[in-house]
């Protein structure tokens, strides 16, 4: 697979074997391969939107394998707080480095980016639309856990409507033969567009409110906080605030085995008592997010192949 100088935008733009194969890269990564990769290469870290996990595992990637990286974490330190448009922007940074990772906060800005980029764009978060390297490091982390990908049963639990990470990842999800079960209160529903895109794709899926509603056992239990910012009304968020708390009480039926895993930053949605829990993997989940940029950057521009 010859990934050099392709931009990672979505994960609909990867077939099921070039998501394979990517997990598969990433794995090798943690075990110690090509660890001085990225010496004489800059990532550029563009973050027109807050962020810890993700700008920081990038940096760290980029760094641990000898790279170099310049960037912001605050649009207003930035040429846009003067009104330059993103394209322009895109077009002087990719005269300076060798890759870009770039959150935004409108929907399209990172497939913009990487239409008028000269290096690789990699979208690390645009609006509520995708997330595609959080999917790779999910994926990493359910492998590991599993010894595979196909025939799990994976819980969805939380804001559905405006959480990209749970977009992407049941896009991914739909190449292995999954069955997702949504569980999101009416107002946060999976988007129908979605849904009848993954269930042409032969996902089944299962929409319920609660917890208590589900048929089978889960093997992973995927938790999304209540997005605030994406609410354009402040009531409507209020409505559904803090309507989905995990704890050990919840951890029986259909949860009893699950593993639970949260893009984080969580709030009040799971109870800090569940951390040291066998079920609980949220932070070597996060974890996996070094090792798996690492690959992605090693792999966009030949560093790594």
């Amino acid at each position: 697979m010859d990934m050099q100088g392709r931009s990672i935008v979505s994960i609909r733009d990867f077939t099921h074997e070039e998501i394979d194969a990517i997990v598969h890269k990433a794995l090798e990564v943690k075990q110690g391969k090509w660890p001085r990769a990225m010496q004489a290469k800059v990532l550029a870290t563009l973050f027109f939107e807050p962020s810890t996990r993700t700008r920081l595992s990038f940096e760290a990637a980029m760094v641990s394998m000898g790279g170099q990286v310049i960037g912001f974490a605050d649009p207003n330190v930035s040429s846009a707080k003067k009104g330059e448009s993103l394209a322009d922007t895109i077009r002087t940074v990719t005269g300076y480095v060798d890759v870009i990772a770039m959150r935004h906060p409108l929907e399209g800005a990172a497939r913009l980016a990487s239409q008028v980029a000269s290096v690789p764009v990699i979208n690390a978060g645009d609006g509520a639309n995708q997330h595609p390297t959080q999917t790779f490091l999910d994926l990493v982390t359910i492998h590991e856990e599993f010894g595979r990908l196909t025939d799990l049963t994976v819980g969805m639990l939380g804001d559905l409507k405006h959480g990209r990470t749970v977009h992407s990842l049941a896009q991914a999800l739909s190449h292995y033969r999954s069955r997702l079960v949504l569980i999101a209160p009416p107002s946060l529903r999976m988007p129908e567009h979605l849904k009848r895109e993954l269930q042409a794709s032969g996902c089944a899926i299962e929409e319920v409110q609660e917890l208590a509603e589900i048929r089978g056992e889960l093997d992973v239990l995927y938790v999304t906080r209540i997005q605030k910012e994406r609410f354009a009304d402040f009531q409507e968020y209020e409505r559904v605030a803090g309507a989905y708390r995990l704890n050990r009480e919840a951890l029986g039926g259909a949860c009893a085995r699950a593993r639970i895993m949260h893009p984080l930053p969580r709030v009040d949605e799971i109870s800090g008592e569940l951390d040291g829990t066998p079920n609980a993997i949220y932070f070597r989940q996060a974890h996996n997010g070094i090792p798996t940029r690492q690959a992605l950057l090693g792999l966009v521009t030949g560093a790594i192949r």
